[in-house]
């Protein structure tokens, strides 16, 4: 299905694929079967989405207002640049204003959730069921281990290694290598381990 105005240029949509309306999808990409672009949602060149995942899910924003959670409209959207894979299953909230992005050449592997207005720079690697959680912003070149956790509103700086389950619950200063739950730099966590 493909919303109206939306724009596809040369690209692959397999089977059950949706394009919401007013969302584009650049020259070369491929949207394996099963794939969500959400309304407004900006799929660069050559990207490749794996089955299954959802570009543009809402944001999870909610105010507590007598007595009861109440949505709170989410009117961004999702911008990925050239280059860039999702792979499966993994969901991408739109920006409760403004744009969540993924910069050029980011690959993110299955079951990753990406929270709204997180922006992501080029060239990251995000391994399975990492969390990044809302207006998180991620550095060029930072690779996220396995099942690792972001809290929100963080700053990761350029070159940042992140460990597999790690748990990021403050702003990580570019190049450093963190690890564990709360995480701390991996050097330290080396030796507390070494000691117990």
């Amino acid at each position: 299905v493909v919303g109206e105005g939306a724009v596809v240029e040369a690209a692959v949509l397999e089977s059950h694929v949706c394009v919401g309306k007013s969302a584009t999808v650049a020259a070369g990409s491929w949207l394996f079967p099963g794939v969500v672009v959400g309304d407004y949602c900006e799929i660069g060149p050559r990207n490749r989405l794996h089955a299954g995942c959802v570009i543009g899910s809402d944001g999870y924003g909610y105010e507590f207002v007598e007595n009861q959670h109440q949505r709170v409209p989410q009117v961004g959207n999702v911008v990925t640049a050239a280059d860039v894979d999702i792979g499966a299953n993994s969901t991408i909230d739109r920006a409760r204003f403004g744009s969540t992005f993924i910069g050029e050449g980011t690959k993110i592997d299955n079951q990753v959730q990406i929270a709204h207005n997180v922006q992501i720079g080029k060239h990251c690697l995000l391994v399975a069921q990492v969390g990044v959680s809302g207006s998180t912003e991620i550095g060029t070149g930072v690779v996220i281990g396995g099942q690792a956790g972001l809290a929100g509103h963080l700053k990761i700086g350029d070159g940042a290694m992140i460990a597999g389950g790690a748990a990021i619950v403050k702003s990580v200063p570019a190049g450093l290598k963190m690890r564990g739950s709360p995480a701390v730099e991996m050097a330290l966590y080396n030796r507390i381990i070494v000691l117990q």
